[in-house]
């Protein structure tokens, strides 16, 4: 992985009120031939570092994923996201993995959800600046899917929808730990994956969200809320939803 020498050095975020603004040479990585390199980008609270993935050729689409819940251990580097950006790299697909507020080096502190949202559209913002050809996806596991629900909602509201939304165990209703989730609605394609013995999430709170929406759930057969032993069925899953759909653009 390529890390820019000095990057906390060289990449000085602007000096605007609260310290917040733009990181001079943000988005230098995406212009790198490393199949993955870490990078900080300006958003609404400072830094926000991302792990971004390569493909060997042009990307046929870039995914945005996000990541488990933070105060539970939840990072860009999870076995979850990160066997998704593998996946999703192998077949073309160029991956960012933000790191949510108070991760690594990303600033900022927890925000509930609300806060991590305003990143990830600022991140998609960013990318589409300098990738405005390709066909963005939002994927989420987890709270990550929580907050790529509210991260849909916004790119709709400003004219700019993703492709698709990809929504992997994601944190809906009474969940364990006693946190509660209330998400909007989401697009009609979107492809929600869930564990039948999902410890954290039960499966009955996904299904009576998506029920009046009428969004089909993908039920993965014994699995729980990581996917153990069941990760290369998710990935299969994702794939299969998202073929094609960037050379149909």
């Amino acid at each position: 992985m390529a890390y820019r020498a000095g990057l906390f050095r060289d990449s000085i975020l602007s000096k605007t009120e609260g310290g917040r603004g733009r990181i001079e040479n943000e988005g230098w990585s995406l212009h790198m031939n490393e199949p993955q390199v870490r990078d900080l980008w300006g958003g609404p609270a400072g830094r926000i570092e991302l792990i971004i993935d390569r493909p060997a050729a042009a990307p046929r689409g870039a995914a945005i994923i996000a990541h488990p819940h933070p105060l539970l251990g939840g990072n860009a580097e999870h076995k979850v996201p990160a066997m998704l950006a593998r996946t999703l790299r192998n077949d073309g697909w160029m991956t960012l993995r933000p790191n949510f507020r108070g991760v690594g080096a990303t600033e900022g502190e927890h925000d509930e959800g609300n806060g991590e949202a305003d990143d990830l559209v600022a991140v998609a913002a960013r990318l589409r600046d300098m990738h405005a050809d390709l066909p963005l996806v939002l994927i989420g596991f987890s709270f990550g899917g929580y907050v790529q629900i509210a991260v849909s909602q916004k790119l709709v509201d400003s004219g700019a929808p993703p492709m698709r939304l990809v929504l992997v165990g994601a944190g809906i209703g009474h969940v364990e730990g006693s946190r509660v989730y209330v998400p909007g609605n989401v697009p009609p394609d979107t492809l929600i994956i869930h564990g039948e013995k999902d410890e954290r999430v039960p499966l009955c709170n996904v299904m009576r969200w998506a029920e009046p929406q009428g969004i089909p759930v993908v039920v993965v057969p014994g699995a729980d809320h990581f996917f153990a032993r069941r990760l290369p069925v998710l990935t299969r899953f994702v794939l299969a939803h998202l073929k094609g759909d960037a050379c149909n653009r």
